[in-house]
């Protein structure tokens, strides 16, 4: 406690300045989400901001804050762009990418274009917090897929189900699979979690790759079953349950429990990882 008060002082007055800045474009991104109701997106965006101050913190001694005139005039033109759309109460697709930018404006205004590749861990989390969703919108909808998939599961487990189109059928209930709800959205929130786990805890090049499969692969099952456990209670006619688990919490636990099986998987990655580099130890000893 005492050396993290310690470090604080000892921040210039510049620094401290750079600190409010940033500190200020994340409570204002962070407060459009709330006004915008998006609590997934607010709860995942939590998490990252936490990574990348964990990040921060651990190279503050090593940081070159070194800037000039150009940089500094981009950065504020950014920051500028940025507060602008705040202003319009833009919820689009900007606030999804504002924190790679915001990020990389206050990386401009600390330590110019040289210094921007200090921040690569920072700027690929934050790039993965929002801009797969932004390119997903533009890319085909998947909601065919997950249609079929969770009929699969529904069949696998001995239901009498019909599938058209996005229309997965019950003899007594069906629900229609929108885009909203193909599961890209939990896809791309495992993905980034992925690229949090790896840039922070790395591990060997081959599993590095398999982990944003596997993060993938991982968001799209669990929203799978999440659509067949609501095609069940459709087809029980019980919709207090199905707007629980469709847009209530109960949609956030679904999330919550991709994000913990992620993280038990990678968990395991790096417990073969640890075990391959003792195996290696004892055998250079030998």
């Amino acid at each position: 406690m005492k050396s993290t008060l310690t470090s604080i002082r000892q921040l210039q007055p510049s620094q401290f300045l750079l600190v409010a800045v940033a500190a200020a474009l994340v409570a204002i991104y962070m407060t459009l989400l709330s006004k915008a109701g998006d609590t997934a997106h607010l709860g995942m965006s939590g998490l990252f901001w936490l990574a990348i101050c964990s990040l921060i913190w651990e190279k503050r001694h090593k940081l070159i804050l070194e800037s000039s005139i150009l940089p500094s005039l981009v950065g504020i033109l950014l920051i500028a762009i940025v507060l602008w759309q705040a202003a319009v109460v833009n919820v689009g697709h900007f606030l999804r990418i504002s924190p790679l930018i915001s990020a990389v404006a206050v990386g401009l205004l600390a330590s110019g274009f040289k210094g921007l590749k200090q921040y690569w861990g920072e700027f690929a989390i934050l790039f993965f917090l929002g801009v797969p969703s932004v390119m997903a919108s533009f890319l085909a909808d998947i909601s065919p897929i997950t249609a079929k998939f969770s009929a699969f599961l529904l069949w696998y487990s001995g239901f009498e189900v019909q599938l058209r189109d996005v229309y997965v059928i019950l003899p007594t209930g069906s629900v229609k699979v929108y885009a909203a709800c193909s599961g890209m959205e939990a896809m791309t929130y495992v993905l980034g979690l992925s690229v949090i786990c790896l840039v922070m805890f790395p591990i060997g090049r081959s599993k590095q790759i398999i982990a944003p499969i596997v993060a993938i692969a991982i968001g799209f099952v669990v929203n799978a079953i999440r659509v067949a456990v609501l095609a069940i209670l459709a087809a029980h006619q019980n919709q207090a349950a199905f707007d629980y688990w469709h847009e209530g919490e109960g949609s956030l636990i679904f999330g919550m429990i991709a994000v913990g099986i992620f993280g038990l998987f990678y968990f395991f990655l790096m417990h073969l990882e640890e075990s391959r580099n003792q195996d290696r130890v004892k055998s250079l000893k030998k």
